[in-house]
């Protein structure tokens, strides 16, 4: 039985010691694979593993650190976000491992209820984090005291400092982003051609963000149907928007880890190998064998 994921997002990416500490309280029950920090963004990204039960414990502990440590009250960042711990979610390796994703989700989210912070519950695509994150903190609150949405475990407000958490279980995604020289216009508007909701490729939310320490700006993607919208496509698309726009691609970058299958169709395209599929991946073979 392989182990569960989960991709928790916080909102700290420039306090090396309280990322570290995050990190450390993770990997007191599960394995960390990788840790994505941004300070442009202000959030950090950690990839984590492990089985059912302890990945769940390591997740209440990196929560109550983030908590203990970031204060919403005087953050700062260009990524939306609604929470100290803003959104966490619990992936399976292999598809039929769902509902036991689903079950450690709903573990998660009534533990830390119990901690005193309000839970949301969301489903992609009709309540992805998205839904939530609307209009940012205080359109939350406002939701909230109009009684137009109701945490799903814990208190009925935000909790003054931490936010609230959005926990949920969803299928492997890629996080990804492309940084442009170019107008935060640029950015936004290929943002909006390229996004689902848009008109765009099928499962890509994205949004146009400006990074002022890195002197760019960005188109900051899920892509949450990778075999419907393949990373090569959308780079070359962006490329060419922003060609129309006097922008041009400064580089791309992955916000944790991908799956195998994503790496595999792209370099199968650039490489031009006719009839290349997962089948042809030799580790990914492996993996499938009884």
């Amino acid at each position: 039985m392989l182990p569960l994921e989960s991709v928790p997002n916080f909102s700290e990416g420039r306090d090396r010691a309280t990322i570290d500490a995050i990190g450390e309280a993770l990997s007191s029950h599960a394995r960390v694979l990788d840790v994505h920090a941004d300070a442009d963004h202000n959030r950090s990204v950690f990839t984590v593993v492990g089985e059912d039960g302890p990945l769940v414990e390591a997740l209440v502990a990196g929560v109550e650190v983030a908590r203990e440590r970031i204060d919403l009250r005087r953050h700062e960042g260009a990524h939306p976000r609604i929470g100290a711990a803003d959104v966490v979610p619990l992936v399976p390796v292999r598809p039929g491992d769902m509902e036991r994703a689903r079950r450690a989700a709903l573990a998660l989210a009534e533990r830390l209820g119990a901690l005193g912070l309000p839970v949301f519950l969301y489903a992609p695509p009709e309540r992805g984090p998205a839904f939530y994150r609307r209009g940012g903190l205080a359109e939350l609150a406002r939701r909230l005291d109009a009684g137009e949405l109701a945490p799903d475990f814990g208190p009925a407000r935000l909790d003054p400092a931490a936010g609230g958490v959005i926990v949920g279980s969803r299928r492997p995604l890629v996080a990804f982003n492309v940084n442009l020289r170019g107008a935060p216009e640029a950015a936004r508007e290929i943002a909006a051609l390229v996004r689902e909701s848009g008109g765009g490729l099928p499962g890509v939310r994205a949004l146009g963000l400006e990074l002022p320490r890195a002197g760019l700006v960005q188109v900051s993607m899920n892509v949450e149907d990778w075999e419907a919208a393949a990373l090569h496509e959308l780079v070359e698309r962006i490329a060419e928007e922003a060609e129309l726009r006097g922008a041009e691609v400064a580089g791309s970058e992955l916000v944790g880890l991908m799956p195998a299958g994503a790496a595999a169709a792209a370099a199968g395209a650039v490489l031009r190998i006719d009839g290349f599929d997962v089948s042809h991946v030799l580790e990914l073979r492996l993996l499938d064998e009884p």
